[in-house]
């Protein structure tokens, strides 16, 4: 499989996907024509603009499936996928409506190569219990495409020592689905992502990553990174 898992779409200072550009060109390669998935926001119309303007400007020809007779077939033609950040729940229950998670799970078993943002690199995830979203939406299952075998934790905030909010911190809440889940949890800041090729997963970007192991302290991660071997299922301790 090939997957290129995004951690946002727009880093602070810079414009959309501006912060991903080359790692995009390199990895799809040759690849001319991607299939935009644009379901995690509301106006679609509008959001694939703004994604088929971005990719025109790196070369690549890109349709929105949200416009497209047959989504299946769609997904069955195109060379690459991109499924694009907003809110996950309202994603994932619309690949359940249209039928589509199973075609994307196949296509991409034959190497066409799958790129996800945020919600869309949630997506690809075993479940979607580890999103930051709220659930505007139900879908009928929290179970998603499970291209990878680890959860995803995009927009990562560490916790400020300075702050006096007294709620959970990002850290504590993934912590706590660890109380209740086995699967391992890659929580990728800003400007962080995955890349998923020839049987390695490549921690990349501009900042690190945190994995988050049931019973294990978290381990920090730096670009360049091979993570493999920390996103295994570990043994609890607790």
């Amino acid at each position: 499989m090939k997957l290129l898992l995004i951690s946002n779409s727009t880093l602070y200072g810079s414009g959309y996907l501006d912060h991903a550009e080359s790692e995009i060109r390199d990895f799809l390669g040759d690849v001319k024509r991607v299939l935009f998935v644009p379901y995690a926001l509301q106006d679609r119309d509008e959001y694939a603009a703004t994604a088929k303007t971005r990719f025109a400007k790196m070369g690549y020809e890109l349709s929105s499936i949200h416009t497209a007779k047959h989504p299946q077939r769609a997904v069955k033609d195109t060379e690459a996928i991109f499924i694009g950040g907003g809110n996950t729940f309202r994603l994932l229950k619309t690949l359940y409506d249209c039928d589509l998670l199973d075609v994307i799970r196949s296509r991409v078993h034959e190497e066409m190569p799958y790129i996800g943002s945020s919600a869309g690199s949630n997506v690809a995830a075993p479940t979607i219990k580890t999103t930051n979203d709220m659930p505007i939406v139900q879908p009928p299952s929290f179970d998603a495409l499970n291209l990878v075998w680890f959860q995803i934790n995009p927009h990562y905030l560490d916790p400020d020592p300075s702050s006096t909010h007294m709620g959970e911190t990002r850290e504590q809440r993934l912590l706590q689905y660890l109380e209740e889940n086995d699967t391992p949890v890659a929580a990728l800041r800003e400007g962080a992502m995955l890349r998923i090729e020839n049987g390695e997963t490549l921690l990349k970007g501009s900042s690190g990553a945190r994995i988050f192991r049931r019973g294990l302290e978290p381990v920090e991660m730096s670009p360049g990174e091979q993570i493999d071997a920390l996103l295994q299922p570990s043994t609890p301790t607790i």
